[in-house]
């Protein structure tokens, strides 16, 4: 009887150091592991329950109104110039539907979209010629590169 205990200990030993490991062994990894961290923002809506806030785009900073509606993110000429796109030297061949009519667009790609710490590489985007548009719409091609987002009692949730 007693041998049929310590055979049950043993193999009870053996299977909590197999499930567990043993304290202070750390298995060696070949390849170092990937950390990745998730980024969330919350944004809340505004008197008109539009979503406005400042990102960076392509590192300057622009103000911005999040836009499920918009297929691309819309850079307005100006805040094109500001980060960097030189919309003069631009192919506005691409036609655009807007809330003014239709307009024809030049389709750029964006390096980075960061707002806090939520940030988002190689975003589809147009430009539209100067005039045609008050601002900048951060629109799906943003948005479906984020892991979610989501609107809530006025508050939009960025994660990626």
């Amino acid at each position: 009887m007693r041998g049929s205990n310590s055979f049950a200990s043993v193999v009870l030993s053996l299977f909590l150091i197999g499930s567990a490991g043993l304290p202070g062994l750390v298995a060696q990894s070949p390849a170092k592991p990937k950390i990745s961290i998730m980024a969330l923002t919350e944004l809340k809506a505004g008197a008109l329950g539009h979503y406005v806030t400042r990102a960076a785009i392509n590192k300057a900073d622009i103000d911005v109104m999040v836009d499920t509606g918009a297929s691309v993110v819309a850079l307005s000429y100006e805040d094109a110039e500001k980060v960097g796109l030189r919309p003069n030297t631009l192919d506005y061949k691409i036609p655009v539907s807007t809330a003014n009519g239709t307009v024809n667009a030049a389709r750029v790609k964006l390096d980075r979209v960061e707002i806090d710490t939520v940030r988002v590489d190689d975003v589809d985007a147009m430009v539209l010629p100067e005039g045609a548009l008050n601002g900048t719409l951060l629109g799906m091609s943003f948005l479906a590169k984020l892991s979610s987002f989501r609107s809530e009692n006025g508050v939009l949730t960025l994660k990626n």
